[in-house]
């Protein structure tokens, strides 16, 4: 797997889970008595990723106190957003810090085990811009959905609404650098709207559907979930 590096977005207030975790960045909100960043750390050690940059916010010391400059083995850097820059500028600031073209994104208060060897080469193949891992899931609501055509060519995203059954964006991607910087977006914005909404028509995207473990932990339910799973 050559690529060798990640942003994990791990900036998130976690509106809905301060009735059961207070004052904390939600992706360190403990699991037993680790933080659940931990295990998304421990599944990017798992494919080799030698770099993390860890793109912050609210709270940030906290989560520099605890993880320093390394992690088992990998390096740790920061990328501290003094004002609010939304996804698509945090994934943007961070970015500015890898001297290569390609890596890879995950939420900090998301899990998906998905195999990242199998999604950088999916990638690779297809000479993608951006490759989606995307989640197969039944009667939701939470999250919206993601249409492709036969050669897993994104072709539309849907907003939120309920759904029987559909593949839903699972928060990790495989981007180019370039093609975001050529977006020409600055400042604050949603990678989500602005740049994947926006370009879906014009730039290669695609999409890799796995059916592996998926957690959520931004509501209490999904959180106790995680923390009955996890340990």
């Amino acid at each position: 797997m050559p690529i060798k590096q990640a942003i994990i977005l791990a900036g998130g207030f976690g509106t809905r889970l301060q009735s059961v975790v207070k004052d904390i960045p939600k992706p360190m909100a403990p699991i037993g008595r680790r933080p659940f960043l931990e295990f998304v750390l421990d599944h990017c050690l798992e494919f080799g990723i030698k770099h993390i940059i860890l793109a912050v916010g609210y709270k940030h010391e906290i989560i520099q106190k605890h993880f320093g400059q390394s992690y088992r083995g990998m390096q740790i850097d920061y990328s501290i957003e003094v004002e609010a820059l939304g996804t698509g500028g945090g994934i943007l600031q961070a970015a500015q810090q890898f001297s290569e073209d390609n890596f890879l994104v995950l939420n900090g208060d998301t899990l998906f085990r998905v195999d990242l060897s199998k999604l950088v080469q999916f990638y690779e193949d297809r000479k993608a811009d951006l490759v989606l891992a995307l989640c197969p899931m039944q009667h939701f609501d939470r999250y919206g959905t993601v249409t492709m055509d036969s050669n897993s060519r994104i072709i539309a995203f849907q907003e939120k609404t309920f759904q029987e059954s559909g593949n839903i964006n699972a928060g990790v991607y495989v981007m180019r650098k370039k093609a975001l910087i050529d977006s020409g977006l600055k400042g604050r914005f949603s990678f989500e709207k602005e740049f994947m909404e926006a370009q879906v028509q014009t730039l290669p995207f695609y999409g890799r559907v796995s059916a592996d473990y998926f957690i959520d932990i931004g509501i209490p339910t999904d959180y106790q979930k995680a923390a009955e799973d996890l340990l």
